[in-house]
């Protein structure tokens, strides 16, 4: 961007980086305030009732409501403020959808973290649990943070399968394995859009189990089933299926992790079938978009040796791993921006 008074680059990109973290920090106060769900269902809210209710004074409710609209979050009907379309699908609380777990999440877990990026990159260590020990301390001692991590994951798959469908046809197949497939979010969609269609989630024990609530929830318990197992240890993965599914899961590993997991789809798939890469891709050239590459910026903090790849690199290790024509579908989504797709002769 450019002044045009005298052809000169503008700052005007770098105060927008800048300030970023004014809109999201705005945005999470409203989910932590209970704002959209607040006004759900169409309900409006005057800028003094606001400030009761949010138990905020009225200067600042003032200056939160308007910024709030600036985002997109609310529409203004004259005096009084409603949710958008956007905030009334995805931020009411109980609301299939709802995606204000993440938000919290984020706020609550990695945001705090994100002040010592520097001190991550130096010591190639995460900042949001301790590698030393067995497990996440935080995992242990936050199970409201973790509802809120499995529930806004949920409602992310749930959207990125939407789209996944749409790009991808899964009607010549009849079996998935959805291989860490977390609480059934992909499954789950995918099974309504193609009713002949059965799935396994493969995924932890504590996992599979909540994957098996979603499942009663959604009636679909004669179309999908759990295994429980940990596919970076169990040999072989769960056989007889015809499409393997890996939904956002490599992004959290190293290569030698993931060369070997694809491995192990390959041994595990049946001929002819088809394994499915969902994620945020790196262009070839790696510059972008900045969704992926962020995201990786965010597996420094949150991994040990997870980072954002290629579209190239995914066709690479497949090929190297016996599957055939890798091929890569877009689509744009909260979860993935698309797909990278090869064939088991």
């Amino acid at each position: 961007m450019t002044d045009i008074a005298d052809n000169t680059p503008s700052a005007l990109p770098l105060m927008q980086l800048t300030s970023a973290f004014w809109g999201f920090k705005t945005f999470a106060a409203a989910v932590e305030l209970g704002l959209f769900t607040r006004l759900a269902d169409g309900r409006a809210m005057s800028l003094e009732e606001a400030a009761d209710e949010l138990d905020i004074r009225e200067r600042p409710a003032d200056m939160f409501l308007a910024a709030c609209a600036s985002l997109g979050l609310l529409e203004k009907d004259g005096e009084k403020y409603r949710n958008s379309a956007l905030s009334e699908e995805f931020l009411v609380e109980g609301k299939p959808r709802y995606f204000g777990g993440f938000v919290r999440y984020c706020d609550q877990r990695e945001y705090p973290v994100w002040h010592r990026i520097v001190d991550a990159m130096r010591t190639d260590r995460p900042l949001t649990w301790d590698p030393d020990s067995h497990g996440s301390v935080f995992v242990a001692e936050n199970p409201v943070m973790m509802e809120f991590f499995w529930e806004s994951l949920h409602s992310i798959s749930a959207s990125t399968a939407h789209a996944l469908a749409d790009a991808y046809d899964f009607g010549p197949h009849s079996r998935l394995l959805d291989v860490g497939g977390g609480s059934a979010g992909y499954p789950v969609q995918l099974c309504r859009r193609y009713p002949h269609l059965s799935a396994t989630v493969f995924d932890l024990e504590h996992v599979c189990a909540m994957a098996e609530q979603k499942v009663r929830a959604a009636g679909l318990e004669k179309s999908i089933a759990t295994v429980a197992g940990d596919f970076m240890t169990d040999e072989p993965l769960p056989g007889g299926h015809d499409v393997i599914l890996l939904s956002m899961i490599l992004h959290d590993w190293d290569e030698t992790t993931n060369r070997a997991l694809l491995r192990k789809c390959w041994e595990a798939l049946a001929p002819g079938g088809a394994i499915v890469i969902c994620e945020l891709l790196l262009n070839p050239e790696r510059t972008g978009p900045a969704s992926a590459a962020l995201m990786g910026m965010n597996m420094i903090v949150e991994t040990e040796g997870g980072k954002n790849y290629s579209e190239t690199e995914y066709q690479d290790w497949l090929t190297d791993a016996g599957f055939e024509e890798p091929r890569v579908i877009r689509f744009d989504t909260a979860g993935a921006n698309g797909a990278v797709v090869a064939r088991k002769q």
